[in-house]
């Protein structure tokens, strides 16, 4: 790849005992789907650090955290070297030559226990495991500083961790923290770790249908889309997100998860892999729908070895996640000027139903849309309708007018 990332000096990048370190990552940074801007001046900096450190590229050449941070410390100020730093370490990451160096933690024993347990005994998936993980490790360097063990932890300890992270989230997210907890304490108190019983633990109480659905007036959600400049492949992309989760309700994991395969040009439809209900969902794609497709499609940035339909516009390329479409959400709705409150994409979502309910479109069929297992998610929605609860509304006696009339 020197040679076509530098058609007149790859000799000059080859030569030395860095080359083949050199030649190695110019391959990777290609392959990664950097832009070739992008990738010269990384394969030039790179180059630049390890001349600068007299590296040669040995057979036996394995590198630690340490040694490549003290290799860019004199470039540690600067923003462009330290992204080098970052993109080599996940370039020797991946050829088996990086050594992460950290510190081991006290209590790294007794979490890698709780890691098999959480796996293998509970069986709960790799991204539940890690949200585990991550209350653990948090309340273990607050209850622990120090030298402290955590056989002396106390119900004051747990109180205080508990009462710092509310400062942090939402009550919804506070049960979670406070399940996590409870599971890891029970587990401790199974083993012998802690003295006491200590994970009963009250937990902050959540209502279904405290809070309105987030739904924003069908007349925003169209300035919302008007708002975006399609000028740029990054325009019409964050167009084309926002667009199927306002006119075809999906979920920015089903979003993220969309393949250049989920369109059938020929029948019109678009298949979507459902995540929450794990089903299988085939909608009509209208002329609109195909016209925003098209016109995604032919800015879309070719890239090898993904099929997934909505990529980054950044470097290296990929596939996006769904914290991609939060992420999007909240910058077109802030450069929309547009007086919107709701911080989450979910609104368009909620929009959506609310725009079929008004239409007269069935509860039931809303939900299969929508992808609810029961009509009880679904219902949520009807609190919203204020033209259909005028219906069922009691008529309120004058209270006023009858006591005058009993008194006379």
């Amino acid at each position: 790849m020197l040679e076509f990332l530098f058609p007149r000096d790859w000799p000059r990048y080859a030569a030395g005992p860095q080359g083949p370190l050199v030649r190695n990552f110019s391959a990777w940074v290609v392959e990664r789907g950097y832009t070739r801007i992008c990738a010269k001046r990384h394969v030039h900096r790179f180059r630049e650090v390890l001349a600068y450190n007299h590296v040669a590229a040995g057979a036996s050449l394995t590198i630690t955290s340490t040694a490549l941070s003290r290799w860019f410390a004199p470039w540690s100020h600067e923003t462009l070297y330290r992204a080098t730093q970052r993109a080599a370490a996940r370039f020797l990451t991946d050829r088996g030559l990086f050594v992460p160096v950290a510190k081991p933690g006290r209590f790294d024993p007794l979490v890698s226990q709780y890691r098999s347990h959480l796996i293998d005994l509970r069986g709960l998936s790799p991204s539940t495991v890690e949200q585990h993980l991550s209350t653990v490790t948090g309340f273990l360097a607050s209850a622990c500083s120090g030298r402290r063990r955590l056989a002396s932890v106390r119900s004051e300890d747990i109180e205080h961790f508990i009462d710092q992270t509310s400062k942090r989230f939402c009550r919804q997210s506070l049960q979670h923290t406070v399940a996590h907890l409870r599971a890891f304490l029970r587990f401790c108190a199974d083993r012998g770790y802690t003295r006491n019983r200590l994970d009963v633990i009250d937990t902050p109480r959540t209502y279904r249908g405290e809070l309105p659905p987030r739904a924003l007036d069908w007349r925003t959600v169209c300035k919302l889309l008007h708002s975006i400049d399609r000028s740029s492949v990054e325009g019409c992309r964050d167009h084309a997100i926002l667009y199927l989760m306002a006119y075809y309700g999906l979920r920015p994991t089903e979003v993220a998860g969309l393949t250049l395969d989920s369109i059938d040009w020929e029948k019109n439809t678009l298949r979507v892999d459902q995540c929450k209900t794990r089903s299988v969902l085939i909608l009509p794609l209208n002329d609109r729908t195909r016209r925003v497709f098209e016109r995604y499609l032919r800015r879309r940035p070719p890239l090898t070895g993904t099929r997934q339909l909505f990529l980054r516009v950044r470097c290296p390329a990929g596939p996006i996640k769904a914290a991609t479409v939060d992420d999007i959400y909240a910058k077109r709705a802030r450069l929309s000027g547009l007086p919107i409150r709701q911080t989450s994409p979910y609104c368009l979502r909620h929009s959506f139903a609310m725009r079929l309910l008004e239409r007269g479109v069935g509860v039931k069929t809303i939900g299969d849309l929508l992808g609810h297992d029961c009509l009880e998610s679904t219902c949520v929605y009807l609190r919203l309708h204020v033209e259909a609860l005028r219906h069922v509304a009691l008529p309120v006696p004058c209270c006023g007018h009858a006591s005058r009339k009993g008194a006379s």
